[in-house]
């Protein structure tokens, strides 16, 4: 009789069972009316999402089963769940076309790890093609949780249409956002910008907890912006 094998690739792949699981319980949640619980479990579904990738790399257990699982769990956790969330919080009002609209953060995020997973070469990337699709779906979760009570109505009219269209083009699109770096003396001397920045932004969540978050990721993706057309508008080639 064979006994069960069971490998180092088990701890991640266990970790990517639990984003998936938790964008199931967010969807869950959401269809309850229940936008905080839904919320939150968007930003644990991430936690687990980060957690798999360093499994991967402590136990050196990557693998291209991984990578398409990773890529499956994501598609649930980061494009199904905020895109229903989105729907239920506030498009739901608008009838076909808001289904239409909430359904971009999914349809968007699905092509872009598709994307992702033909474009890939090995397991270690020091750039994105696109905004990822958790940081899309982080910025809908926490804008939710920090502007989802009746006081920020007007917010909701004029900001929540405009963020889904953007966030959604900004994953498909061909703007480059750098990976967090590793924390050594070496990359702080080599990228100086990046760990300001993500000191910066720690101090913000401390202050201002989720709404800090919130305002992290909206400053992120706009620098990406920024840096893209900078690049552009000079001609010159991004440093990766």
């Amino acid at each position: 009789m064979n006994r069960l094998k069971i490998t180092p690739s088990v701890i991640p792949n266990l970790f990517t069972a639990l984003n998936m699981f938790s964008g199931f319980l967010s969807i869950i949640y959401t269809s309850q009316n229940n936008y905080i619980y839904a919320g939150w479990l968007i930003i644990v579904a991430a936690i687990f999402d980060t957690l798999d990738g360093l499994m991967a790399r402590l136990t050196k257990s990557s693998s291209e089963l991984g990578v398409e699982l990773d890529s499956l769990s994501d598609v649930v956790s980061f494009g199904a769940a905020p895109s229903f969330l989105v729907y239920q919080f506030y498009f739901y009002q608008y009838d076909t076309v808001g289904i239409i609209i909430s359904s971009l953060p999914l349809i968007a995020g699905g092509f872009r790890l598709a994307r992702f997973n033909v474009q890939l070469v090995g397991f270690d990337k020091k750039h994105f093609t696109g905004l990822p699709i958790p940081s899309a779906a982080l910025t809908l979760a926490t804008f939710i949780l920090s502007f989802g009570s009746n006081n920020y109505t007007h917010l909701h009219d004029k900001i929540l249409l405009p963020m889904v269209l953007i966030l959604s083009f900004i994953m498909v699109s061909k703007i480059r956002y750098e990976t967090l770096p590793k924390f050594s003396s070496q990359n702080i001397k080599e990228k100086p910008l990046q760990f300001i920045f993500i000191f910066i932004a720690l101090i913000a969540i401390i202050i201002f907890n989720v709404k800090g978050l919130f305002f992290s990721f909206v400053a992120m993706i706009f620098l990406g912006i920024i840096r893209h057309f900078y690049f552009k508008l000079f001609n010159k080639s991004v440093r990766g």
